[in-house]
């Protein structure tokens, strides 16, 4: 079987909200499978120089103009969080400690997270409602709650981010397909066609 696509993400992206929604069904129509891999822009960002986009001078304005037409775009709920850009260490963290138990429920998770902050406006920065969130999906909120202070969680973390660093990644969505990588979700179209052609 091909290899699976690396997906690296970070929980406070718009753009990365944009493509995990799309991400798994574009790689089963070719036969892929998909490693979900959030991220800390926070930290990357310290090493690029780069802000978060409201940040930006006219590029805000922009963004949000444009985040608006991208999810109309792609049939997806959104709406900016009343809080953004936000901390993403508790999403981020859940998802790595329910991945190593049951990974298809971190994909849910992280699903479901997403969702609840860029379609319901829920803070997901506290590790009270990523519990929450992560208790629709019959985890144990008090468990994930105590483990998101656990030692091995954090530092968990912060391996898949400096290992996410070192292997070039610089933003949210950023997709590896085969060693190829492709930043943002407006180059999920290039994406399918480099799976469809194997590449040109």
């Amino acid at each position: 079987m091909a290899d699976p696509i690396d997906f690296y993400f970070d929980f406070s992206s718009p753009y990365g909200y944009f493509a995990a929604m799309r991400i798994d069904g574009l790689a089963a129509r070719h036969g892929r499978s998909v490693n979900w891999r959030p991220i800390l822009l926070g930290a990357v960002f310290k090493l690029t120089g780069g802000r978060p986009l409201p940040a930006l001078p006219l590029k805000g304005k922009y963004s949000k103009h444009d985040m608006a037409r991208s999810a109309r775009l792609y049939g997806i709920a959104f709406r900016l969080p009343s809080m953004f850009p936000i901390a993403t260490q508790a999403p981020a963290r859940a998802f790595y400690w329910a991945s190593d138990r049951d990974p298809a429920l971190a994909v849910k998770l992280a699903n479901a997270l997403y969702h609840a902050y860029f379609a319901e406006d829920r803070d997901i920065s506290s590790p009270e409602a990523t519990a929450e969130v992560a208790a629709t999906l019959g985890i144990d909120r008090a468990e994930l709650i105590a483990a998101l202070n656990e030692p091995a969680v954090k530092d968990r973390l912060k391996r898949e981010v400096d290992a996410a660093i070192a292997r070039g990644v610089f933003g949210s969505p950023y997709i590896v397909v085969d060693g190829e990588p492709f930043w943002g979700a407006d180059r999920l179209e290039q994406v399918e066609r480099w799976l469809a052609a194997g590449g040109w």
